[in-house]
């Protein structure tokens, strides 16, 4: 008997072990239920909101769906209020003084390819240059590698250059179809140098060329020996003048 009762003890031991593990997991069974029942409590209480929230969505997919409807009408009229912003800023002041500059401008830059052009008949060193967005001028001086310079940097004779070639692109601009033939310079020639002066005074030959009629008002004595047409202004000893027109 002894060895039946090690074997049923044995057998005991194992159906109580086999019996504890199930109920053991009996219990976290029971656990892991409370827990899902617990999560599903919870979903049940968000569904109202998970309603809400796709009907909310559905809304939002008809709106964009309206939208992109009204997209190419809402572009067009985006484009002109773009535009009529862009009048606005350029012209849209009371004073009309933004307007007034960028017609400046605009103008300014025509003339100075009519001034280039005769500055070039001149002498091929200098050449104007408009400073962005301002009526400001600057002078390209080809002989000294076109470096930028201001009007200020420039000497008499240069000076004098330079504002004959805009005097004539002046002309130029403001006749039109009409040619003006005619040019008067009434003195500006003693500041000159020998060489500035040989310039200019080429120049005003290769202009007389063309067929302007170029009148010149000057007391330099050098000009006497270029100007073949000469109306001479002579003072008296008596306080008088008398003329005298002569062909050199």
């Amino acid at each position: 008997y002894a060895g039946q009762i090690t074997v049923y003890s044995q057998q005991y031991e194992k159906v109580k072990g086999d019996l504890d593990k199930h109920i053991a997991d009996y219990a976290a069974l029971e656990e892991i239920q409370k827990g899902i029942d617990k999560w599903q409590d919870l979903l049940t209480d968000l569904e109202p909101e998970l309603e809400k929230l796709n009907s909310q969505l559905y809304t939002q997919k008809q709106n964009e769906q309206r939208i992109a409807l009204f997209k190419p009408e809402l572009d067009r009229k985006r484009a002109t209020s773009d535009a009529w912003n862009e009048l606005s800023a350029n012209f849209g002041q009371a004073t009309g003084d933004r307007f007034k500059n960028i017609a400046q401008q605009y103008t300014m830059g025509i003339l100075l390819m009519y001034a280039n052009k005769q500055l070039e008949l001149l002498t091929n060193r200098y050449e104007l240059r408009q400073v962005h967005d301002s009526l400001t001028l600057d002078i390209i001086d080809h002989e000294m590698a076109d470096t930028e310079r201001t009007v200020n940097s420039l000497s008499g004779g240069e000076t004098f250059l330079v504002s004959l070639g805009l005097a004539l692109g002046l002309s130029s601009l403001a006749s039109g179809k009409i040619r003006i033939e005619s040019l008067f310079i009434d003195e500006g020639f003693g500041s000159l140098d020998a060489d500035t002066l040989r310039i200019t005074l080429d120049a005003l030959e290769q202009l007389q060329a063309q067929g302007r009629k170029v009148g010149v008002i000057s007391h330099v004595e050098e000009l006497k020996e270029r100007i073949s047409a000469q109306i001479q202004v002579v003072k008296k000893s008596n306080g008088n003048s008398k003329v005298i027109v002569r062909c050199v």
